[in-house]
Order: structure tokens, then sequence, then C-alpha cells
């Protein structure tokens, strides 16, 4: 045996402890960039640990992170305990782990091939300090590729939650990555339709902005789980921006919170 498998076999071990101290793992994934993913990501972590469940919110989106910014994440580690680093506690039922934390300049490009990516991803396993979690919600960058594949080879028990918009064209990458899934055996946990239409504010219709009921029809041809659909809506913008999602939570009878709860509902009961 060389060095360097022992060290990974080491590396290995340690996962496998770290792991099996969490409940569930749900990678959110999506087909193309810019249909919500992150903000989905964070916004379910942030409704998971308000129910009073332990969650840690893992970014593996190493190119283009946004967790950090999405939840104004305001330090790095939690290098308190000496020898131990842990994840930014958000709140004390909400830990944070995303790359943009070790960034010393917030728009540093990341210019790293496959390899160095595999060894991040892995290291926020194993060498951070996650604790008993009922939840780790990962997000990861769009596609099927080194990102999505690292965490299911290094999880094989997360569950694929598939974020897409009612078009066509997020609806067509989406196919790709229910049957990623199916290739490496990841459970899916089912299929999220989000930006479905936005409420005018002037005549209360619904504006089907990227048409209309696209994700549920893909994901009923596809035979996974559909999950819900999730309207687009500016305050989520404006609180996504300003690093307040958790600030909108408080208007609980907003279309869009309404629909969040129900997603909740299906995501527990997956």
């Amino acid at each position: 045996m060389t060095p360097g498998d022992f060290e990974r076999n080491e590396q290995d071990k340690l996962i496998t402890d770290r792991m099996a101290r969490v409940e569930r793992k749900i990678l959110v994934m999506s087909g193309k960039g810019g249909v919500g993913k992150s903000t989905v990501a964070g916004y379910l972590a942030l409704l998971l640990s308000k129910k009073g469940r332990k969650v840690g919110l893992m970014d593996v989106d190493l190119h283009g992170p946004s967790i950090a910014r999405l939840m104004k994440v305001q330090g790095g580690f939690d290098m308190s305990r000496e020898g131990i680093v842990g994840p930014y506690a958000f709140s004390d039922h909400l830990s944070i782990v995303s790359l943009e934390m070790m960034l010393g300049e917030k728009d540093m490009a990341v210019i790293w091939r496959g390899p160095m990516k595999i060894s991040a991803i892995r290291q926020f396993v194993s060498d951070i300090e996650w604790g008993d979690l009922d939840f780790l919600v990962v997000d990861s960058p769009p596609g099927t590729g080194d990102e999505p594949l690292t965490v299911a080879q290094t999880l094989p028990d997360a569950e694929a939650l598939i974020v897409t918009t009612p078009q066509e064209i997020s609806l067509a990458d989406v196919r790709k990555s229910i049957n990623f899934c199916r290739q490496v055996d990841m459970k899916i946990l089912g299929v999220v339709e989000n930006m479905s239409g936005q409420l005018c504010p002037h005549c209360g219709q619904q504006v089907p902005l990227f048409g209309q009921g696209g994700g549920e029809k893909m994901a009923r041809q596809m035979g996974v789980p559909f999950l819900g659909q999730i309207p687009a809506d500016g305050k989520m913008v404006k609180a996504g921006d300003t690093g307040d999602l958790e600030g909108l939570m408080g208007e609980k009878d907003l279309e869009i919170n309404v629909a969040y709860n129900d997603f909740l509902k299906a995501v527990l009961a997956g």
C-alpha cells in the first residue's frame, strides 16, 4: 500500500464516521444554471432548522459559490476547540460550509481541475466536525460533472432533489440529471418546479413567466416524484440579494411561503 492509498483509506474512515451521524443527506441539483437552485437549497435548510431539525448546509458549487452571500455568512470556520474545525454556526440548528468562507477576495476566480475539486469536497466532509445532524443539504453546481459525481460517490445514501423551471430548455437538462442519478444509483427524492409563475400585483392573476406545468409533466413522464411548484417572487429576489432569507420567513401568508411549506412537507415525507 502506497502512502497515498493509506491516506485515502484513513480519509474514507473519517467520512464514514462523520456521515454515520447524519440521518439524511440531500443533494440539490439542477440541469442548468439560473433556476434558483442555491436559493431553494438555502431556504429549505432554513425551514428545516426552524422546524427544530439540526441541519448542515454545504456549498460544493466551487466555481460559483453563493450560499455564503445568500445567508450573509459573517465569519469563517469555528476554530474555538483545539484541533477541531467546525462549520460556521448560523444558528443553534443550522451550520454552514462554503468555499467562499476561505477566500480572501469574494470575487476571486477559482480555477481548479477535477482532482482539486474532488479533494476539496472530500475534505468538507472528512475534516469538518459536523456533529449530529438530521439533514445535510448539499448545494451543487448545475450539470452532472465532478462535484455531483463526487458527492454521489462520497455519500452513497444521498437523495437527489432536482430543481427546474417549467421552461423546456431547463426540463431537457433535468432529464439528464435524472438519468445521471439512475446511472450512479442515487435515490431521487423528487423534482421541484421553481419560478412556476408570478402573481400579478394589479389583477391578482398568476402569470406563467416560464411556461406552466412543465416540471410536473416531465416528472410524471420520467417516473419520479413531483414535490411541488414554487412561484417567482420579487421579495425572494431582494431577500437573496441582501442575504436576508431568514427575514422573509416572517411573512407566513406570502404565496411563496405557502408553496415552500407544502414543499417542505413533501421533503419530510420523503
